[in-house]
Protein backbone atom coordinates (compact mmCIF):
# COMPACT_ATOMS: atom_id res chain seq x y z
CA UNK A 1 0.00 0.00 0.00
CA UNK A 2 2.53 2.60 0.64
CA UNK A 3 1.94 2.93 3.80
CA UNK A 4 4.49 3.33 6.70
CA UNK A 5 3.38 0.71 9.18
CA UNK A 6 2.10 3.43 11.46
CA UNK A 7 0.55 5.73 8.96
CA UNK A 8 -2.93 6.59 10.16
CA UNK A 9 -5.65 5.47 7.66
CA UNK A 10 -8.05 8.30 7.09
CA UNK A 11 -10.83 8.84 4.43
CA UNK A 12 -8.12 10.36 2.25
CA UNK A 13 -6.50 6.86 2.24
CA UNK A 14 -9.21 4.65 0.78
CA UNK A 15 -10.22 7.34 -1.79
CA UNK A 16 -6.65 6.77 -2.87
CA UNK A 17 -6.31 2.94 -2.59
CA UNK A 18 -9.29 2.65 -4.61
CA UNK A 19 -7.83 4.77 -7.46
CA UNK A 20 -4.47 2.43 -7.28
CA UNK A 21 -6.74 -0.56 -7.56
CA UNK A 22 -5.45 -1.56 -3.80
CA UNK A 23 -7.78 -4.01 -1.67
CA UNK A 24 -9.19 -2.96 1.35
CA UNK A 25 -9.45 -4.74 4.29
CA UNK A 26 -12.09 -4.17 6.78
CA UNK A 27 -12.77 -6.15 9.93
CA UNK A 28 -14.92 -5.15 12.93
CA UNK A 29 -13.92 -5.13 16.82
CA UNK A 30 -15.81 -4.56 19.99
CA UNK A 31 -13.16 -4.08 22.53
CA UNK A 32 -9.55 -2.83 22.70
CA UNK A 33 -8.06 -6.40 22.67
CA UNK A 34 -9.26 -7.46 19.61
CA UNK A 35 -8.37 -3.82 18.09
CA UNK A 36 -4.84 -3.98 19.34
CA UNK A 37 -4.11 -7.37 17.22
CA UNK A 38 -6.30 -6.18 14.07
CA UNK A 39 -4.67 -2.51 13.97
CA UNK A 40 -1.06 -4.84 14.49
CA UNK A 41 -2.19 -7.21 11.68
CA UNK A 42 -1.89 -3.91 9.31
CA UNK A 43 -6.06 -3.79 8.74
CA UNK A 44 -7.24 -0.84 7.48
CA UNK A 45 -11.06 -0.21 8.67
CA UNK A 46 -11.92 -1.30 11.99
CA UNK A 47 -16.03 -1.13 12.15
CA UNK A 48 -17.45 -1.25 15.68
CA UNK A 49 -20.64 -2.27 13.93
CA UNK A 50 -24.20 -2.58 16.01
CA UNK A 51 -23.93 -6.44 15.47
CA UNK A 52 -22.23 -6.22 18.97
CA UNK A 53 -25.97 -6.30 19.56
CA UNK A 54 -26.06 -9.95 18.59
CA UNK A 55 -21.91 -10.75 18.72
CA UNK A 56 -21.56 -9.62 22.34
CA UNK A 57 -25.09 -8.29 23.99
CA UNK A 58 -27.22 -11.68 23.65
CA UNK A 59 -29.87 -9.68 21.60
CA UNK A 60 -31.36 -11.74 18.27
CA UNK A 61 -31.03 -8.36 16.23
CA UNK A 62 -29.08 -5.47 15.55
CA UNK A 63 -32.58 -3.71 16.94
CA UNK A 64 -31.79 -3.02 20.46
CA UNK A 65 -28.52 -1.75 21.02
CA UNK A 66 -28.59 1.87 22.18
CA UNK A 67 -25.92 5.03 20.92
CA UNK A 68 -25.04 5.25 25.01
CA UNK A 69 -23.76 1.10 24.23
CA UNK A 70 -22.49 1.94 20.98
CA UNK A 71 -20.48 4.79 22.82
CA UNK A 72 -19.21 2.44 25.43
CA UNK A 73 -17.50 -0.01 22.82
CA UNK A 74 -16.20 2.35 20.37
CA UNK A 75 -14.40 4.21 23.45
CA UNK A 76 -13.21 1.17 24.12
CA UNK A 77 -11.93 0.03 20.77
CA UNK A 78 -10.36 3.48 20.23
CA UNK A 79 -7.77 2.75 22.68
CA UNK A 80 -6.49 -0.32 21.28
CA UNK A 81 -6.30 1.45 17.73
CA UNK A 82 -2.81 3.50 16.32
CA UNK A 83 -3.19 2.90 12.47
CA UNK A 84 -6.83 1.57 11.35
CA UNK A 85 -9.54 4.12 10.33
CA UNK A 86 -12.52 3.48 13.52
CA UNK A 87 -16.11 3.97 11.96
CA UNK A 88 -18.93 3.27 13.80
CA UNK A 89 -22.40 2.13 13.19
CA UNK A 90 -25.37 4.56 14.41
CA UNK A 91 -27.49 2.22 15.70
CA UNK A 92 -31.87 2.30 15.08
CA UNK A 93 -33.31 4.83 15.37
CA UNK A 94 -30.37 7.18 15.87
CA UNK A 95 -30.06 8.53 12.56
CA UNK A 96 -33.37 8.29 10.38
CA UNK A 97 -35.66 10.51 12.10
CA UNK A 98 -34.32 14.25 12.22
CA UNK A 99 -30.87 15.09 10.66
CA UNK A 100 -30.41 17.41 13.35
CA UNK A 101 -30.95 14.91 16.10
CA UNK A 102 -28.38 12.26 14.23
CA UNK A 103 -25.62 14.49 13.94
CA UNK A 104 -25.90 15.27 18.00
CA UNK A 105 -25.74 11.31 18.28
CA UNK A 106 -23.25 11.06 15.52
CA UNK A 107 -20.93 13.95 17.22
CA UNK A 108 -21.01 11.86 20.60
CA UNK A 109 -19.44 8.84 18.92
CA UNK A 110 -16.57 11.58 16.84
CA UNK A 111 -16.15 13.38 20.29
CA UNK A 112 -16.79 11.39 23.00
CA UNK A 113 -15.68 7.93 21.28
CA UNK A 114 -13.03 8.59 19.59
CA UNK A 115 -14.68 7.83 16.48
CA UNK A 116 -13.18 8.95 12.66
CA UNK A 117 -16.24 8.04 11.00
CA UNK A 118 -19.80 7.21 10.87
CA UNK A 119 -21.96 4.18 9.27
CA UNK A 120 -25.88 4.90 8.05
CA UNK A 121 -28.11 2.33 6.28
CA UNK A 122 -30.29 3.15 3.48
CA UNK A 123 -30.41 5.17 0.53
CA UNK A 124 -32.44 8.10 -0.95
CA UNK A 125 -34.17 8.92 2.32
CA UNK A 126 -31.50 9.19 4.31
CA UNK A 127 -29.19 11.59 1.78
CA UNK A 128 -30.54 14.77 3.86
CA UNK A 129 -28.72 13.25 6.95
CA UNK A 130 -25.73 12.38 5.30
CA UNK A 131 -25.21 16.03 4.00
CA UNK A 132 -26.01 17.39 7.86
CA UNK A 133 -23.79 15.30 8.92
CA UNK A 134 -20.85 16.23 6.45
CA UNK A 135 -21.92 19.99 7.77
CA UNK A 136 -20.75 19.38 10.83
CA UNK A 137 -17.50 18.06 9.57
CA UNK A 138 -18.47 14.53 10.33
CA UNK A 139 -17.46 11.93 7.57
CA UNK A 140 -20.30 9.14 6.80
CA UNK A 141 -20.08 5.56 4.98
CA UNK A 142 -23.34 4.16 3.31
CA UNK A 143 -24.94 1.00 3.63
CA UNK A 144 -26.75 -0.59 0.76
CA UNK A 145 -28.32 -3.95 0.35
CA UNK A 146 -28.85 -6.18 3.25
CA UNK A 147 -29.51 -4.14 5.72
CA UNK A 148 -30.01 -5.62 9.25
CA UNK A 149 -31.81 -2.63 10.64
CA UNK A 150 -34.40 -3.14 8.42
CA UNK A 151 -34.55 -6.96 8.92
CA UNK A 152 -38.53 -6.93 9.55
CA UNK A 153 -39.56 -5.06 6.79
CA UNK A 154 -37.54 -6.89 4.42
CA UNK A 155 -38.81 -10.60 6.08
CA UNK A 156 -35.29 -11.77 6.90
CA UNK A 157 -31.61 -11.82 5.99
CA UNK A 158 -32.13 -12.33 2.31
CA UNK A 159 -29.89 -11.50 -0.84
CA UNK A 160 -31.02 -8.32 -2.25
CA UNK A 161 -31.43 -7.14 -5.32
CA UNK A 162 -31.55 -10.48 -7.46
CA UNK A 163 -34.44 -8.85 -9.82
CA UNK A 164 -33.26 -6.17 -12.33
CA UNK A 165 -35.72 -3.26 -10.77
CA UNK A 166 -34.16 -4.01 -7.19
CA UNK A 167 -30.52 -3.92 -8.90
CA UNK A 168 -31.19 -0.66 -10.47
CA UNK A 169 -32.42 1.08 -7.35
CA UNK A 170 -29.48 -0.16 -5.39
CA UNK A 171 -27.22 1.30 -7.94
CA UNK A 172 -29.06 4.52 -8.06
CA UNK A 173 -28.91 4.97 -4.40
CA UNK A 174 -25.74 4.07 -4.35
CA UNK A 175 -24.82 6.61 -6.70
CA UNK A 176 -27.67 9.24 -4.94
CA UNK A 177 -25.18 8.27 -1.72
CA UNK A 178 -21.64 9.28 -3.27
CA UNK A 179 -23.66 12.88 -4.90
CA UNK A 180 -24.46 13.35 -0.90
CA UNK A 181 -20.84 12.88 0.01
CA UNK A 182 -20.65 9.67 1.42
CA UNK A 183 -16.63 8.38 1.43
CA UNK A 184 -17.06 4.64 0.95
CA UNK A 185 -20.37 2.63 0.69
CA UNK A 186 -20.89 -1.11 2.24
CA UNK A 187 -22.84 -3.79 -0.41
CA UNK A 188 -24.00 -6.42 1.81
CA UNK A 189 -25.44 -9.98 0.49
CA UNK A 190 -25.90 -8.44 -2.94
CA UNK A 191 -25.24 -10.42 -6.54
CA UNK A 192 -21.74 -10.25 -7.38
CA UNK A 193 -22.30 -8.93 -10.66
CA UNK A 194 -24.37 -6.44 -8.94
CA UNK A 195 -21.29 -5.39 -6.42
CA UNK A 196 -19.02 -5.38 -10.13
CA UNK A 197 -21.71 -2.87 -11.57
CA UNK A 198 -21.99 -0.77 -8.62
CA UNK A 199 -18.10 -0.72 -7.77
CA UNK A 200 -17.45 0.03 -11.50
CA UNK A 201 -20.12 3.19 -11.42
CA UNK A 202 -18.79 4.96 -7.80
CA UNK A 203 -15.77 6.76 -7.71
CA UNK A 204 -15.81 6.16 -3.99
CA UNK A 205 -14.65 2.82 -2.67
CA UNK A 206 -17.30 -0.21 -1.93
CA UNK A 207 -16.68 -2.31 0.79
CA UNK A 208 -18.72 -5.70 -0.10
CA UNK A 209 -19.81 -8.46 2.56
CA UNK A 210 -21.26 -11.40 1.15
CA UNK A 211 -21.19 -9.57 -1.93
CA UNK A 212 -18.15 -11.49 -4.08
CA UNK A 213 -14.92 -10.37 -4.90
CA UNK A 214 -15.63 -8.05 -7.18
CA UNK A 215 -15.92 -4.85 -4.50
CA UNK A 216 -12.50 -2.36 -3.47
CA UNK A 217 -12.51 -4.08 -0.06
CA UNK A 218 -14.16 -6.78 2.29
CA UNK A 219 -15.78 -6.28 5.88
CA UNK A 220 -16.53 -9.22 7.89
CA UNK A 221 -17.30 -9.72 11.18
CA UNK A 222 -15.00 -11.03 13.87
Amino acid sequence: MGLSPMSQITTATLAEMKRKGERIAALTAYDAPTAGLLDEAGIDVVLVGDSVANVKLGYENTLPVTVDQMLHHVSAVRRGLKRAMLVADMPFLSYELDPREAARHAGRLIKEGGAQAVKVEGGIEIAPTVKELLRVNIPVMGHLGLTPQAVHRLGGYKVQGRRPADAEKIVTDARILEGAGVFAVVLEAVPEELAREATRKLSIPTIGIGAGASCDGQILVV
